[in-house]
């Protein structure tokens, strides 16, 4: 039995500007916008800065499958980022090519697709555009002229933003109530600790190698000043939904949120709601790359971890909540995978059983949870009970799939366990050795020399190959799991 297309339970959000779940409104139901912060690409992202974008793909599936049109927009920020998010200094991308030795195009472009190869692998779908910050300087130019003179003065080394020229400013941080200034350097001539850099000019005699003329002299961008200018240019001045780390929440996002209501003349932010994912965290704090030291996806596959065991890992936190990583969880969250894999292909074999059963009470199961603040962790539950239940006929249940991985996107209506296998960078043999190896340890035990079939199953088992004797996959590689 067909459902209705699109889901009828009301979706809630909750707004981190108010701090209340909110019922979504969209502004116009035809183009649902929103705007999701990107990375700085002066390096490899971690696996905690992809967390973000597992949250932020997760409600776009989500509001493409209630029937809303989307444009989505994830900027690339590749320069104007300081080494700290205040206003001295560093940019990370200066930095990084200083340090390297290399051309800083060629450095942005290669963490650039770098980013882009690590959402293809964890299953996230492109947003409808990627804008780059280095192609949009001309009108952050045009965006500061505008504001300059009602909201900001100049300084020896750029342009600044006065914060009491705003309402409420830091609200969303709650900087009165929580001292999020204090992550904010000190900078001579500001006229209050809060104020930011809109322009940065360039010191006499610094040798910087992306700059740009503007008014205030030769130099860069601040940071913030981006992501008001992209949004604003390609989803209007307000809009839907903006997202980012929590990380965000306490100084970039209101400084952002000061520059929408100084270009637009209002007291609104610039999206109706702001969401924001928690940090995933390590046993020794906060996942960062501060430390020069930091796990990223391809580290992970490198062990023999499929892409999409994290991304499953993350959809069993709830995205407000803090993630602890382990490999341990990750080797559960594996082996989870593998066994909805499995499941899904014994559903497969008997697709053309007679058609039984109505699945669209686990929908609407489906709805209820995710439109409940996308509570993917309860999620998962409806999603094993639904591919279990016997009263549904295979077809059936392989039909709700498709709702599942629409939302939830574990692509289980078309990985195989074959897909799962992830060779670790360690592993010293190939497949087609492998597969000699099976041949002849089945040669040994039909002439029952069972010491001989055991020292192969050994051998293998010592090179990271688990031989499974009964299933029709017939081997696996084994995750490389840190010692200690």
């Amino acid at each position: 039995m067909t459902v209705p297309a699109s889901p009828a339970t009301p979706l809630t959000l909750y707004n981190s500007l108010t701090r209340m779940a909110e019922t979504f409104r969209p502004i116009d139901p035809a183009n649902v916008r929103v705007y999701s912060c990107g990375p700085t690409v002066y390096n490899y992202a971690h696996i905690g800065n992809l967390r973000a974008y597992v949250f932020t793909d997760t409600l776009s599936r989500v509001l493409r499958w209630k029937g809303w049109p989307l444009t989505h927009i994830i900027n690339i920020t590749d320069v104007g980022h300081l080494t700290s998010d205040a206003d001295a200094g560093d940019d990370k991308m200066e930095a990084a090519a200083k340090k390297s030795g290399q051309d800083i195009w060629a450095i942005a472009a290669h963490y650039t697709d770098a980013f882009k190869r690590n959402l293809k692998d964890l299953g996230i779908a492109e947003p409808t555009r990627f804008p780059l910050a280095t192609e949009h300087v001309p009108q952050m130019i045009d965006f500061a002229k505008a504001i300059e003179a009602k909201h900001c003065y100049r300084l020896p080394d750029g342009l600044y933003f006065d914060v009491t020229t705003v309402p409420d400013y830091g609200r969303l941080a709650r900087h009165q109530d929580d001292e999020g200034e204090s992550r904010i350097d000190p900078v001579a001539g500001k006229r209050h600790p809060a104020d930011f850099a809109i322009w940065r000019a360039s010191a006499p005699g610094e040798n910087r190698l992306m700059e740009w003329d503007s008014p205030w002299g030769p130099g860069a961008p601040g940071w913030h000043l981006e992501c008001s200018v992209m949004s604003k240019q390609y989803l209007g001045a307000q809009f839907d939904i903006h997202t980012g780390g929590i990380d965000h929440r306490e100084i970039h996002h209101p400084n952002e949120i000061a520059q929408n209501q100084a270009h637009n003349c209002t007291p609104d932010s610039g999206a109706n709601i702001w969401m924001h994912n928690n940090f995933l965290v390590d046993r020794t704090g906060k996942m960062s790359k501060s430390s020069g030291e930091f796990l990223t996806l391809q580290a992970l596959m490198d062990r023999g971890f499929h892409p999409l065991a994290y991304r499953l890992m993350c959809l069993q936190a709830h995205y407000r909540s803090e993630m602890e990583f382990g490999w341990d969880g990750l080797a559960a969250a594996q082996v989870r995978l593998k066994r909805l894999v499995q499941t899904v292909e014994g559903l497969r074999a008997r697709a053309d059983a007679p058609e039984k059963g109505d699945a669209a009470s686990y929908r609407e199961r489906l709805d209820a949870v995710l439109s409940d603040d996308l509570a993917t962790p309860r999620a998962l539950p409806v999603l094993d009970e639904m591919l279990g239940d016997k009263k549904l006929s295979p077809g059936v249940r392989l039909a709700a799939l498709a709702d599942f991985d629409a939302t939830l996107g574990l692509q289980l209506t078309t990985l195989t366990r074959a897909d799962l296998r992830t060779r670790p960078r360690t592993a010293t043999l190939d497949e087609s050795e492998i597969e000699a190896k099976l041949v002849e340890r089945r040669a040994a035990r039909a002439d029952k020399d069972f010491a001989k079939s055991d020292a192969i199953r050994d051998t293998l088992l010592a090179a990271g190959v688990e031989v499974m004797d009964g299933d029709p996959l017939g081997w696996d590689w084994k995750p490389v799991l840190p010692e200690g």
